[in-house]
């Protein structure tokens, strides 16, 4: 639709030009034109509210000045009604100029193309290791590698990262579990399992026993001082924590570049924290180093500790520049929750302060948050739904559903993992990233309404169409019905979608797209004769739109990290 919105820019200016001859200075008229709520108003609006002041006009007057004063171009119709011009365009041409854009860009259809090779590198999923890949975990993951998908198909190169929370005191209360109460073999045969019960039994002995909280203390104190047993063990425990969260990420059809987490860093602080010294940023406060930020109504950003120990930004702030110095980033891309708004703001700051001219290109991305029937998640009280037993029960139900509807169907178990997984992955991405989400197991499996299923459905349908059909049909320009009309104009805004999910960060744009576009090529499948159609170019014509509406819907589930179907 950006085409179309483009001419009838081009339109307008020539007609306030001829309307208006002593206007003055330029006018942004592209980002004042609307879609009308109601299309029985027209396919495109221009609310001459906006020009009233400019102009020195009424509204009203306004919009039946440019009426007198404009061509019509693709619009078969433009009129002027309370202070609006309407643009209604001639469907027919529409509709062959979106199908050859389609036919012709093929799967670069709907891709800006203004990454131009410059390198994104995305920060995502990251989960800590020794603890299970949960539900909470499910918004970095899904969001993030969307993000990667989608600013690869606008042509960058993109570099996922997954900073695994492989250091801290945590590992010394896991050591101190292991040693007390663990056994090698139970924990190479429980794998994470085993090391999530073994983290939980300590908290639950340390609420008896303080004293539990000093041994871990030494433990971690040891690792760090590259203690050869302890070294031994925490590498064991990453590696179990890796194997187990690559079964979730083949699920998800995920890959990362590099797992290096928090530990890869440590000996690369110790030059940032120079960097700080020189500039001068750090001051004592407590004992502690801090870089004051109350110029920018920030607290102080801790750096290190009284005894002399780094903390998180400190870490982030030394793999920031690690990854610009290996990667040369356009973007730095961090997918966290919104909880940790205030301290990506404080650590960009400082890395600004440091010197650094990249400081601008490094992007938080934060997301609501997780609860499970209205209570917080929490690993050491065990109340977590793990991921890979959601995926589970929505496999197996769509393996119920499916043996049900279509005894015969071959290659059940890969639909009903692509079907169940897809079911949840789309239905975290229906929301705004930003709202908090209170996960109900019983809607998040549903498949009635606008699911996952359904769009995968729509998806199986198009390609059933196809499977029946000669050939994939051409589009002649003739007469077009109103549902062909509706789904082509569908079709044109998959690239306005694209790009304002890579402006907005803002997965969900596309699943609401996905949705749109089900609901008009449905509308026009139940309403359409498509194979059955006795004209043979008719015919055609909705074979080829029902083409063009495959790759779109496969591409946009593609965006989504969700799998295409051609078989339900």
């Amino acid at each position: 639709m950006k085409k179309l919105k483009k001419e009838a820019e081009a339109l307008l200016i020539e007609a306030i030009g001829k309307s208006f001859p002593n206007i003055q200075g330029e006018l942004n008229i592209f980002d004042m034109l609307e879609y009308p709520p109601d299309t029985s108003m027209g396919d495109l609006a221009l609310p001459c509210f906006k020009l009233s002041k400019v102009l020195r006009s009424s509204p009203v007057k306004i919009a039946e000045m440019l009426s007198e004063n404009i061509e019509s171009g693709s619009f078969s119709d433009i009129t002027a009604v309370n202070g609006y011009l309407n643009f209604r365009m001639n469907a027919s041409v529409f509709a062959k100029r979106v199908v050859d854009d389609i036919c012709a860009q093929g799967e670069n259809y709907g891709s800006p193309m203004n990454g131009d090779g410059k390198t994104v590198v995305l920060d995502y999923s990251s989960p800590n290791v020794a603890k299970p890949f949960h539900i909470g975990h499910l918004g970095t993951t899904v969001i993030g590698h969307s993000l990667k998908l989608l600013h690869e198909f606008a042509g960058y190169k993109c570099v996922g990262i997954n900073h695994l929370g492989d250091w801290g005191t945590q590992f010394g209360k896991l050591i101190t579990a292991y040693k007390r109460w663990g056994n090698k073999d139970e924990v190479e045969n429980g794998g994470i399992d085993e090391l999530v019960r073994l983290y939980v039994l300590f908290h639950t002995e340390a609420e008896k026993d303080e004293a539990l909280n000093d041994e871990a203390r030494k433990e971690f104190s040891k690792l760090e001082n590259n203690d050869e047993e302890n070294l031994l063990l925490w590498r064991w425990f990453i590696d179990i924590s890796i194997a187990e969260y690559k079964k979730t990420y083949r699920l998800l059809n995920i890959e990362f570049d590099s797992y290096n987490g928090e530990s890869f860093y440590t000996d690369k602080m110790p030059a940032q924290i120079q960097v700080m010294k020189d500039k001068e940023l750090l001051t004592i406060d407590d004992g502690a180093s801090v870089v004051n930020l109350e110029e920018w109504n920030m607290p102080p950003c801790l750096i290190l500790k009284r005894d002399g120990s780094t903390l998180y930004p400190t870490r982030d702030i030394a793999a920031a520049v690690y990854r610009k110095n290996t990667y040369d980033f356009e973007k730095c891309i961090y997918v966290t929750s919104a909880g940790q708004s205030l301290h990506f703001a404080q650590w960009f700051k400082v890395v600004e302060l440091m010197g650094y001219p990249w400081a601008d290109k490094l992007v938080h991305v934060p997301y609501g948050t997780v609860s499970i029937n209205g209570a917080k998640l929490a690993t050491r009280t065990g109340n977590v739904i793990l991921l890979k037993d959601l995926f589970a029960q929505a496999i197996e139900k769509v393996k119920a559903i499916t043996a049900e509807k279509n005894p015969a169907l071959a290659e059940r178990d890969d639909i009903a993992e692509a079907v169940g997984v897809g079911a949840i992955v789309f239905h975290y991405l229906s929301n705004n990233r930003m709202r908090d989400i209170n996960f109900i197991l019983e809607d998040a499996l549903s498949f009635d309404g606008n699911t996952g299923p359904y769009a995968q459905y729509t998806y199986a349908r198009t390609c059933s169409i196809l499977e029946k059909s000669a050939d994939e049909g051409e589009i002649c320009g003739g007469e077009i019905c109103e549902e062909e009309k509706e789904l082509a104009k569908a079709l044109a805004l998959f690239p306005d979608s694209v790009s304002e999910a890579i402006a907005q960060y803002e997965p969900s744009l596309i699943t609401r797209y996905i949705l749109d576009l089900c609901a008009a090529f449905n509308r026009f499948y139940h309403n359409c004769q498509i194979l059955s159609c006795e004209d043979e170019s008719v015919k055609r014509q909705r074979i080829k739109l029902t083409a063009c509406v495959r790759q779109v819907l496969g591409k946009s589930l593609e965006l989504i990290c969700m799998k295409k179907t051609e078989k339900i």
